[in-house]
């Protein structure tokens, strides 16, 4: 699709009268406020912020883009570090606005539109002892964190926040609000779950809950960065062997007072007594400088990132998934790292492993179903004038890791710059299936700000 049309006046006071919400231009009260995200590294000046106040607002903005052949985005938590939200002027579909959210504490589900936060999922969820997977940082929207799959600390016990979607509403490429589940447009559904925004906007998404909290057991322990090789060799034998409800993050960072430390992060889904009897190797390992591990609300552990990674920095993210964290890769972490040039980026290893694995390749579109660790390398800085050589370091430390890790990756950690092998790679053995749903949904790539799914 290429796209030739542009949004002058008369057309955006059009879209103005189709819609409830707001439409901001270059230059409207709002407007820069609205086209920032996460990411200060994207800045992008759309021609025109559609502020959706509904599903009716949607199918509006649509119809009026594919009408005008407009180059279309589509932003809800604006979290994705590739910047995919927005787009240079053409139109951005803003679903940030749409915050409804009902629980059905009998049935054990939740309905929620697609401006929502985990934070704010997790706010409702967690009045009636419910939660459902999703992510690590409470400010990531529901929205793309799921479409791409959705991991977080419960996805040893629960699997993925795709694993437990059960409907979604979406407005597709050609203007129709369909219902996708396992009983409508199961092809759909089936895409939806780890094919990203590549489909058409979902306006809302149903989801499974599960019985958690409100109280549970996690927080990080610190040692000092001179013996981050023992601590991540400790580390990998010991998230190997952990049980379902057990989750264990390891990371490379700089503490508030500028040291270098190594940490690890158990959390355990379940009740805290039990995960104090699981974690007492891990907390007596060393011993650690900080051990700040104990019961938390669930919601305070959702948050307990949150400050290390807010919005506004720069930021430049590489990954992949390693079957099995080797003392050479564990190597090059500790060694690069010696070297990091901004005092907020990080280095993390991340275990998916229990239900996240127990699902067959097929059975959604996120098909990287075997146990493994995740290699993130986030970049975050605070000036543009240091942008050339975080880039560079992050580039030369996802170099040096590649002899140890595979060409998977998880979708939604993917920058701006990956090319289409890397993209393929990350829908892996799906991929062509996928195809085939865009070509039946999408087959002009209407819908291609994203990690695109060519048709």
């Amino acid at each position: 699709m290429t796209t030739t049309g542009r949004l002058d006046d008369a057309a955006i006071r059009d879209l103005r009268q189709a819609l409830r919400g707001t439409v901001l231009q270059p230059g409207d009260p709002g407007y820069d406020e609205a086209r920032k995200i996460d990411n200060a590294m994207i800045d992008r000046r759309p021609a025109a912020i559609a502020r959706c106040a509904g599903v009716a607002d949607v199918l509006a903005a649509v119809r009026f883009a594919r009408g005008r052949d407009v180059l279309t985005s589509i932003r809800a938590g604006g979290h994705n570090v590739a910047g995919n939200a927005l787009c240079d002027d053409g139109l951005v579909i803003d679903v940030s606005p749409m915050k409804g959210i009902r629980v059905d504490p009998l049935a054990r589900t939740v309905r929620a539109q697609a401006g929502v936060t985990w934070g704010e999922m997790d706010a409702e969820t967690q009045a009636f002892a419910l939660a459902t997977t999703g992510g690590v940082i409470s400010t990531t929207g529901i929205a793309g964190l799921t479409l791409g799959g959705g991991l977080g600390w419960l996805n040893g016990r629960f699997g993925l926040a795709c694993d437990s979607l059960i409907g979604a509403d979406v407005v597709t490429a050609d203007g129709r609000f369909l219902r996708a589940s396992e009983q409508e447009n199961e092809d759909l559904f089936w895409a939806l779950r780890g094919g990203g925004g590549n489909f058409g906007v979902v306006t809302s998404f149903e989801y499974r809950l599960h019985p958690l909290g409100p109280t549970i057991l996690s927080g990080p322990v610190f040692h000092p960065l001179a013996r981050a090789r023992e601590v991540l060799r400790f580390y990998r034998d010991f998230s190997a062997a952990e049980p379902d409800e057990l989750t264990t993050y390891a990371g490379l960072l700089t503490g508030p007072d500028g040291a270098p430390l190594v940490g690890v992060v158990p959390c355990y889904a379940g009740p805290p007594e039990q995960g104090e009897k699981l974690v007492e190797r891990l907390r007596k390992f060393g011993p650690p400088a900080a051990d700040h591990v104990g019961p938390m609300p669930y919601v305070a552990v959702q948050r307990m990132f949150d400050a290390a990674f807010p919005p506004g920095r720069y930021n430049y993210w590489k990954s992949s998934l390693a079957p099995e964290l080797t003392d050479g890769l564990l190597d090059a972490l500790v060694e690069h790292f010696a070297r990091v040039p901004s005092p907020h980026s990080a280095v993390m290893l991340e275990h998916y492993h229990g239900a996240y694995a127990s699902k067959p390749v097929g059975a959604t579109a996120y098909s990287h179903r075997r146990a493994t660790w995740d290699v993130v390398i986030i970049s975050s800085w605070a000036a543009p004038a240091d942008s050339e050589r975080n880039v560079a370091w992050t580039r030369g430390l996802f170099a040096a890791v590649q002899p140890h890790v595979s060409r998977a990756a998880y979708v939604n950690f993917l920058d701006a710059d990956e090319g289409a092998d890397r993209v393929r790679a990350a829908y892996g053995e799906n991929h062509d299936r996928l195809v085939a749903v865009k070509r039946k949904y999408d087959p002009t790539n209407f819908f291609r700000m994203n990690q695109n799914i060519r048709p």
